[in-house]
Formats: structure tokens, sequence, C-alpha cells
């Protein structure tokens, strides 16, 4: 008998041996496809009327050109990304993965945006994800009806996530954007970067996703284990091998932006290259710059990467502040800066903490420790919030924050803005000075596969990249430490991406997102791409805000002689320029008929949550226009901070809804003999926005922030609203003195 039982719990040992490996092995998960699209296009007669609409009000404000204002977003995961996937998954409050023919059907009938664009994150896609990938995106457009004026326009591309330990090795974001998706013009695979998320792999993130799958069984982490298992599967592609020789069954990654560049040349298709979140401070490590970029190394290529992302679903990344997270002390080391108005550096604030504790606990030497606590913040990097063991994220007040930028990304970096990477010239001594000349856009970065999710402020766990209520888990449990912590001898076992960033503070930032938009020729891929490449392009914080913005090089009266937005010119007189902006129009409950007939209840729930870009007929209000003037750097380690004028002007304006119209000059410019850039904020009356108010402080007198009530611990439902004034934001015009001895205008980025 007693053999018998152990016979018998032998074989029950090895069932449940087996079964567990196949759990790990993610045996019994399904692969996750593509998904199904809808194909139905958009009425004809929608799209007519859209057009007619603008015409409309574009004439009220004077603006007669024939281009049209098209919007889209060129920054959108997918499932397919390992991050969204995770994201969609029981623990996350997620609702289940969006594959990309969710996002297609999402870009048609809930967001009625003109384009988009894929951009899951190369470093984990798989072969066979891109192949699917590729398949779907042909779909997409298949269905857009005549090639030569289609509903929606999809591209395809992908992110090329870089995150560098220290500032040295780091280069930041970019989304990659491919014209073409006939076979003969699109890579074999998409190419990734060497940084800090395959550095860390996000299979780091499995074990947990099995006991997920123990304590409460579900479909969702099965197929999880089966996604890691194929990203596991996938090896890294052999080095020095030309990208047409590599196996395709391979990933492909690069350490730095010149490779990227190297290996684009390769294919020889035509891309774009838009960098993004350069001011994100949970991936941006402090002190970096982007000084880097901008020397011999060939680390930037003004050929393709030609705009920048000032604003997406983590905020701004647009304006630009003296202060600094941390500072060089006397002997060139690191170390925490004093507070300044509108800023409390975090490793101030953690020195506060342990101070305060250590009185608390009736210890000695409390500012020995505050002093400890704040070197150790600084040595932490992007990992300092870790040194300060047992801390709610309420204690951490609002430090590390700008309080007086616009919708600012999480732990703010000012060096690395979009403004100040425009006041920057390259001096290394090697060939020509250098600079920047971007156009601006901004985009969602959804990982939701919702292209354009801005149209309305609902749904913010769906919307935006927040994670519904409850808190991630990122701090220790709360037992109060009174001396801080180095992160090197913490011990710490989560490794993985998400515990390596300070995310449950970064919850309160997440937005609904913004939207590119292109004055185009029309419809067609190959006119929106043309509008693209001559940077005629600006961003918009979601609201489809018409936008125009021209130097005016011929006289008075002379219609000939318009530069629009994103575009160059020499004068040496005094130059002039034309605003002309109207508000968005205001929305109706539900969606259209058209998307409700084409998706059918159950689906138009599932992606639109029963909300569409739904207009009505009325116009919000422009309340100003603020035009910001930049001086570019004309010799070296000239400081930027007065070079920078923002805002350099601003124009009120009736309250028209019909729009607004500002014409101005700079006579100071034939003075100052120097290249300057301009670029204008069209600022709509204030609305209601998701995260609005950020950690929604409590303010003392003196203005100070004593308490927090962050966007975590809320329901579910609750959308976190705040007023705020939604906007749009011009490329800049670049205007160089035509007398100067500098040739940086006519060959701005300094293209030996």
């Amino acid at each position: 008998m007693m053999r018998v039982l152990a016979v018998i719990a032998i074989v029950l040992i090895a069932i449940l041996g087996a079964g567990l490996w196949a759990l790990w092995n993610g045996s019994l998960g399904s692969h996750l496809g593509p998904g199904e699209l809808t194909e139905v296009p958009i009425p004809k007669q929608t799209l007519e009327a859209r057009r007619s609409f603008q015409r409309a009000a574009a004439a009220f404000v004077g603006a007669t050109e024939p281009k049209q204002i098209l919007f889209g977003d060129l920054h959108v995961h997918t499932a397919f990304s390992l991050d969204a996937f995770v994201a969609s998954l029981p623990p996350e409050q997620g609702e289940g993965p969006h594959p990309p023919a969710d996002a297609c059907d999402f870009a048609r009938y809930c967001s009625a945006v003109d384009f988009w664009s894929i951009n899951d994150h190369a470093f984990g896609i798989t072969p066979q994800h891109w192949a699917e990938t590729i398949d779907s995106i042909r779909h997409c457009n298949e269905v857009a009806g005549d090639p030569a004026d289609p509903d929606v326009v999809a591209f395809l591309g992908w992110e090329w996530t870089q995150i560098g330990f220290t500032p040295e090795d780091h280069y930041g974001n970019r989304t990659v954007v491919l014209r073409d998706i006939d076979p003969a013009h699109v890579p074999a695979r998409p190419i990734g970067a060497v940084g800090l998320p395959t550095e860390v792999p996000p299979t780091a993130n499995l074990p947990p996703l099995v006991l997920d799958a123990l304590r409460a069984p579900s479909r969702a982490y099965l197929d999880a284990t089966r996604l890691f298992r194929e990203f596991r599967e996938t090896p890294r592609c052999p080095e020095g091998v030309p990208v047409r020789e590599l196996p395709k069954d391979c990933r492909e990654l690069v350490a730095t932006p010149r490779e990227l560049f190297a290996k684009l040349d390769e294919w020889g298709s035509e891309f774009l290259v838009i960098p993004h979140g350069t001011a994100w401070g949970y991936n941006t490590p402090p002190g970096a710059t982007w000084d880097n970029q901008l020397s011999s190394s060939a680390q930037h290529d003004p050929e393709r990467q030609t705009m920048i992302e000032v604003f997406s679903g983590h905020g701004s990344s647009e304006e630009y502040r003296d202060w600094r997270s941390i500072v060089a002390d006397s002997s060139g080391l690191p170390s925490c800066p004093e507070p300044s108005a509108n800023y409390l550096p975090s490793c101030w604030r953690a020195g506060e903490i342990i101070q305060s504790r250590c009185e608390a606990a009736g210890e000695p030497d409390c500012e020995a420790r505050a002093i400890e606590a704040r070197q150790n913040y600084v040595d932490a990097g992007l990992q300092g919030w870790k040194t300060v063991p047992g801390t709610p994220i309420e204690e951490w007040l609002d430090s590390g924050q700008c309080t007086d930028c616009f919708l600012p990304a999480f732990n703010f970096r000012p060096a690395t803005s979009v403004q100040s990477l425009m006041a920057r010239t390259g001096f290394d001594g090697a060939g020509r000075p250098k600079r920047f000349r971007f156009g601006f856009i901004a985009s969602s970065d959804s990982h939701t596969g919702r292209p354009g999710t801005g149209y309305k402020e609902l749904n913010r766990r769906e919307m935006t990249e927040a994670e519904g209520a409850g808190r991630r888990g990122d701090q220790d449990p709360p037992e109060l430490a009174s001396r801080s912590l180095r992160v090197e001898d913490r011990g710490d076992r989560k490794t993985g991406f998400l515990q390596r960033i300070e995310g449950e503070r970064a919850n309160s930032f997440f937005l609904t997102g913004g939207l590119v938009a292109v004055h185009s020729e029309g419809r067609s891929r190959q006119e929106l791409w043309e509008a693209l490449r001559r940077n005629e392009v600006y961003g918009t914080s979601g609201p489809r805000i018409l936008l125009w913005f021209d130097l005016l090089t011929a006289s008075e009266g002379d219609a000939s002689g318009v530069l629009p937005m994103g575009s160059a010119g020499e004068v040496s007189e005094t130059p002039r320029f034309r605003v002309r902006a109207v508000g968005s129009l205001e929305q109706r409950p539900g969606c259209p008929d058209y998307s409700v007939a084409a998706l059918g209840p159950e689906r138009l729930e599932h992606l639109c949550r029963g909300e569409c870009y739904n207009p009505g007929d009325r116009r919000k209000r422009i309340n100003r226009i603020e035009v910001v003037r930049i001086r570019p750097q004309a010799v070296p380690n000239e400081p930027v901070d007065e070079l920078i004028e923002d805002p350099w002007r601003i124009y009120s304006c009736e309250p028209d809804p019909a729009g607004c119209s500002v014409e101005f000059s700079d006579p100071e410019f034939p003075e100052g003999k120097r290249d300057s850039l301009y670029y204008v904020r069209a600022i709509e009356e204030p609305s209601l926005a998701i995260n609005a108010a950020n950690l929604r402080c409590e303010y003392d007198e003196a203005e100070r922030c004593i308490g927090i009530s962050p966007c975590v611990d809320v329901p579910y439902q609750e959308d976190c609203l705040a007023e705020t004034e939604e906007r749009a934001w011009s490329s800049p015009i670049f205007v160089g003195y035509a007398d100067t001895e500098s040739d940086l205008l006519s060959d701005p980025n300094g293209v030996e």
C-alpha cells in the first residue's frame, strides 16, 4: 500500500512539475496576433464636411491658401510592446491587450485622426510580430479607400528606446517612421537600442506573472508567459554584419544614434527619426545634456532627424528653467543644489525627510544624516527615491517638479528641454558649428493602441498611461528609517525596468496626449510625407486648434513673399510675422453614426469607451498668442539663460470664436546682427483635463506645497480633472542675419 501511495505521489509531483514548467515556459499560452480590422471606411461625405468646415474657419482669419490642416499621431504603441502588454494585465487594472488592428480601428472610428504611425518598442519585437505589424498596417491602408484621398493613412515604424545609466551614455528615445509600406522598402526587422530596457530585460517581470497566474488563473497571464517565451527565443543579431545579410529571426540592437542612422542608410529607404521625451525625468539621468549629440560624433542626422516631440501623454518637454536636479561641487563632483523659486530638488527633500525622522526619534547627528541623504540620492541617479526607505509618496511633496510649467513631464529636466536644445550650438573644433533645426510636433505615446486620445478628457485609465486605482508597489513597506541607504547597499531584488523608475508620483502626470498637425496639399501618403519633410508642422496638446504662422519676407501688401512655419530665411531688415489661430470644435457626447454602424455596440465600448471624436458647430475661443524668441549660442560657453525669451511677446485676442489674427515684428533683429528663431503658442480658453493639476498640491501662505493628493488612491473611474489652457505650438521660423559671416542659416545643422 505504501508503495502504491509513493508511486501516486511521485506521479502527482511529476504532473505538478510539468505543469509549472509549462506555465513558466509559456507553453500553456497563445500567441498574441494582430487582431481583426473592421473593413468599413469613413463615408466620403464625412471627409468632405470636415474639409468644408475647416475652409470656412480658415477664411474667417484670412487663411485662404489651398493647403488643408490634417491631424495625426506619430507615436503609438500596441500590445506588441512588452510593457504595453504587461500594463494590460489585471494587476495593472488593465483591460486586456490591444493589438495593431485595434489601433487602426481606433484611429478611424474613435479619434478620427487623418494619419497615424505604429511605434512599438523595437528591442522587444519578435520576427513574427514584425511580420504581423507590416501586414496589419498594409491592411489598414487597404481599407482606407482611394490612395489619393484615403480616410486614414497608417505609417509603419517603431521606437528606438534608449535610456543611459549616466549622462555620458544617454541619448534618449526616438520614434522611427517609414514612408513606404511596400516590401522592397521595409526593413527585415526594426532596429532597437542597447540601454536600460535591454540591460534589465522585461523577462524580470515573468516570476510575478507566474505567481499571479497561480493565484488567479487567467488566459491573460498564460498568454503573457507565451509572449516572454517568444522574446527569449529570439537571439540578438550578430554585430558587424550588413543589415541585408543578417538572419531574419534575430533582434537588431545598436548603442548610439550614429549606429542607428548608419543602419537606416544601409536600408536606403525614406525614414523620419523623431526624438521625444527629452525632458522626462524618470528615464533621463540627472545632469544629462544633448551636447554629446551636437559634436563631431555624428549623433545627429539633419536629413532624417528634422522634428521633435514637444508634448505627449507624458507631459510637455518644451520649457527651459535655470534650476537643475543636481549641480557640480567645487571639485566637479555631482552634489545636491539648494531649493530655489518654483523648484524643490528631490535630493534636498530626501535630506529634509531624514532629518525630520531623526529629530522625531531623538537621535544624534541629524543634520549630518541629512547631508548624507542628499548625497546618497544624487549618487543613485534615476533611483534616488529608493535611498529613503519606507517613504510614502506624499512625503516627497512636489519635489523634482517644474511647478510653473504647462503640464510638465515628471521630474522635469530643463537642460534637455526643447527650448534648451534649440538654444545650443555645438563648438567642438571639428568643422562648422552645429545646431538643431527641429520642427515641433506632439503625439500621444499611447500604450493601449489608441492613436489621438486627446479628443475628449474622459476615461483616465484607458486614454492615458495612468494605472487606475491602487499603488504600484514602488515603495518599501512603511517602516520609517531615520538614515538613508545607498542603493547598492539595499540588496534590492526589484530589478525590472518598472521597478527602477519612480512610478507612483509619475501616475499623476500622465495625460491624454497631443496631436501633430500638418499643412498638406492633400490627404495622400506622399502629400503628407512631403509636408512632414518640409517641417510645415505643429503640435497641439490634444484639441484640433487651427494655426498658421508665417514670416512675411516681401513688402507689405505683397502676398508672394511668405515663408511658413518650419522654414528658414535670411533678412537684414526688421523681420515681420503673421499669426492666425482658430480654436478647436467643442465636442458632443457619444459617437457619430458611422462609428456606431461600423463597430457595433460591443466593439465601440471596448475601443472607444462609448466616446468618439464628435464635433459640434461651436469653436472654443483663442485667449492669446504667445511668441517665443530664441537666439542660439554665437560663441562657445555662452549661457543659454538669456538667449531664451519666453514669452517674448504676448498678444491678447478678442473673445471671438471665429479666431485671432496677429502681426508683429522684431526691430531689435537688425541691431543684434545674430541668427534667431521664433515660434508661437496659440492658447485656448480654460477647460478641464485629466491630471492637469498633477500632484494636486495644498499650498501655504508663501505658496509652498505642504501636502499633495496624488491621483493614485482614487476610484478607478475618477478622471482627476482640473482646469488648464490647451494650446498649439508652431514649428519655429529660423531667421538668419543676411550680412553675418555665419553660414548656419543656409546650412542650419552644420552639415559638412
